[in-house]
């Protein structure tokens, strides 16, 4: 069995639902308390035992590639000022075991097009696919416990969790048969369906593995919903000749591609965080007792 050592991130998307601020900075770059939701991203592909990072970058998203390269001025500056610990976060950003490739997605094609650019970097490999957007807060984290089970099953996975019925024209919503407590052999799978023609409330997010086969199914699948190639279009065709299962990960996820969902992963990271988050806790609980007055 090949193991998966390689996880694609399409970071190629406009971040139209929070403009202005994304007009000249990429979405993927917002900080939830002090990292940028991308750094969060690769350090669980890190974490998941991951070694090559490959991002499906477009225009205006060089400020990607800069964060993770090596700030040379940066680093002087720190170290001539003695701030060691800054210095190694810095430094330790990227850990020197893993390598990083860009690839440029010339047209928003979808999230499959954003997929098949990384064609000739995957070199036929299972691989992972990771939406910084969708922000996983877990002790094990998610993708990690995606690949355990991807090394057991060697079948491919998809990371869901079930939403309101009313939400599922924002999602891949799947159906399927349950294997176990967390398992589904998914039977079918559909792009944003109207919450009247949805099979389930089941919806896929932001983590997936998959099979090397995925690559030819998204090179023969049609345009679909806003007329982009649709990764979901390629796994319902990958179906008819593999067993996908979905995943009920643990966790909890934070819609970050929201405004919403994104002050509350700022709110939920902040109270855990090691330097602010007794005294941010401390605010939260004033402002608390004040509205309710």
């Amino acid at each position: 069995m090949t193991k998966v050592t390689k996880a694609v991130f399409p970071v190629a998307g406009l971040g139209t639902r929070f403009l202005p601020v994304t007009k000249a900075s990429p979405k993927e770059m917002l900080p939830v308390v002090d990292k940028p939701l991308i750094q969060y991203a690769l350090e669980e592909a890190v974490n998941a035992g991951i070694t090559h990072m490959i991002f499906i970058t477009g225009r205006n998203k060089r400020a990607i590639e800069d964060h993770f390269d090596k700030a040379y001025e940066l680093e002087t500056e720190l170290k001539g000022k003695g701030r060691q610990k800054l210095l190694e976060q810095v430094r330790d950003i990227v850990p020197k075991h893993v390598s990083c490739t860009y690839v440029r997605q010339s047209e928003a094609l979808g999230l499959g097009h954003a997929v098949l650019c990384a064609k000739a970097v995957l070199g036929g490999e299972p691989f992972a696919v990771i939406l910084a957007d969708d922000l996983i807060d877990a002790k094990v984290p998610a993708l990690k416990q995606m690949v355990d089970i991807y090394h057991q099953r060697n079948q491919s996975l998809l990371a869901v969790q079930t939403v309101p019925r009313e939400d599922t024209a924002s999602y891949g919503i799947i159906q399927g048969q349950a294997d176990g407590d967390r398992l589904i052999h998914v039977s079918a799978i559909v792009e944003k369906p109207k919450p009247a023609d949805a099979p389930s409330t089941l919806a896929v997010v932001g983590r997936y593995i998959l099979s090397p086969a995925i690559i030819s199914h998204l090179e023969r699948v049609k345009p679909g919903a806003g007329g982009e190639i649709q990764l979901t279009d390629a796994i319902a065709s990958l179906l008819k000749e593999e067993t996908v299962l979905g995943y009920r990960f643990e966790g909890t996820r934070y819609d970050c591609g929201s405004k919403l969902g994104y002050l509350q992963a700022n709110v939920m990271y902040g109270v855990k965080h090691s330097e602010v988050g007794p005294e941010f806790a401390k605010f939260l609980s004033q402002v608390s007792g004040r509205s309710g007055a």
